[in-house]
């Protein structure tokens, strides 16, 4: 069974105002000095009003949805402790005038220095899948498959369409705000292992970049990990969907690694391309058209079971295929996140918004 796992990334507000709170580094301790959560699953983000949770490695979806559970409970009770809550929301749909202090270490100091507003607008929280790969030359290939479906799941993620407390017009302003880094969206193909790296080398060599960290590619490998790690996803607003999507992940990587093995070419689709269907993904979430990974503009709805009879041979090889296809159906008759934040707005103001982001329900 090929293993994953799930990180999340959450912003601590105002039980009131909504507003950030920098209060990252108490509730990083309050939770992981618990018996709910381990010190190492709890971390401190880019910014004070953000923290990190990390599920171990797991081999069944069900797992990761028990220790997502587990860590959102941690986090929230933290959080409650401290005076403030937990937005599962993937931007700050409101802001202070003056900007949330950035966490005192060394490479997030410095990245301030260099990109001051960027990095005071960072109020942006994702969810990362990683999924075990044999060996890096193997992950590269597995990139290239991979890569003309994070669009897709993008769009099915797409959890952030407020900021400065109006709607932006976007599904998923998170992907707009972590455009704007100079090496972002989705990876280009690769000729191999070694022009992988070799675009890395060049990339530091033109001291744009400070570090590999700052490869903010939608999908690469993982320095830490012998893993491919999707970083397209909107943090969830429910564990559930969470679930959902590191299903969807694994059984993409799961398909590309049969590929790989069996000889199959990988889909050919230009930069240019990929990147105007991350963005009109980005833009529209699930609400009217999506970009295929054949450059085809076609229904949403369409779209996805695309991708589920894509995926379909590893999800039922994982018993994975009754959970994750109920769960995609949901997703259809329901919206997005995005869909359900605006109509909370919609319906009763920043009280019902409030209400739905700020964790009351870890269990979703």
């Amino acid at each position: 069974m090929i293993t994953f796992g799930v990180e999340e990334e959450y912003l601590l507000v105002d039980p009131v105002t909504v507003l950030p709170v920098p209060g990252a580094e108490y509730v990083r301790g309050a939770a992981g000095l618990g018996s709910i959560a381990e010190d190492d699953e709890v971390q401190d983000e880019l910014l004070q009003a953000q923290v990190e949770v990390a599920t171990p490695v797991c081999s069944e979806l069900e797992e990761v949805g028990g220790h997502l559970l587990r860590l959102r409970h941690a986090v929230v009770s933290a959080a409650e402790e401290h005076g403030c809550r937990v937005a599962m929301t993937a931007a700050a749909p409101v802001r202070n005038a003056a900007a949330v202090p950035v966490t005192p270490r060394p490479r997030y100091l410095r990245m301030e220095g260099q990109a001051r507003q960027l990095v005071d607008e960072q109020l942006i929280n994702g969810m990362h899948v990683h999924v075990g790969v044999p060996d890096p030359e193997t992950g590269v290939a597995v990139l290239n498959r991979i890569r003309v479906w994070l669009p897709t799941l993008l769009a099915m993620s797409a959890n952030s369409p407020l900021w400065d407390g109006r709607d932006t017009g976007f599904a998923s302003w998170r992907t707009i705000v972590f455009g704007r880094w100079p090496v972002s969206g989705p990876p280009p193909y690769f000729d191999g292992l070694a022009d992988y790296e070799a675009r890395i080398d060049a990339l530091l060599a033109s001291g744009v970049i400070a570090d590999r960290g700052q490869l903010y590619w939608q999908a690469r490998l993982s320095d830490r990990y012998p893993t491919i790690e999707v970083r397209c996803l909107d943090v969830q607003l429910y564990a559930d969907d969470a679930v959902m999507l590191a299903g969807l992940v694994r059984a993409l990587v799961a398909v590309a690694l049969a590929e790989t093995e069996a000889g199959v070419a990988p889909p050919a689709c230009p930069p240019e391309l990929l990147q105007a269907a991350n963005w009109h993904a980005a833009r529209h979430g699930l609400n009217t058209t999506l970009v295929d990974p054949e450059g085809r503009r076609r229904s949403s709805g369409d779209v996805l079971c695309a991708l589920l009879a894509h995926v379909a041979p590893a999800l039922e090889e994982s018993g994975d295929e009754r959970e994750v296809g109920s769960l995609v159906h949901r997703l259809l008759q329901e919206g997005t996140p995005a869909d359900r934040q605006r109509r909370a707005l919609a319906q009763g103001g920043m009280p019902a918004l409030r209400s739905l982001i700020v964790g009351e329900s870890p269990t979703g």
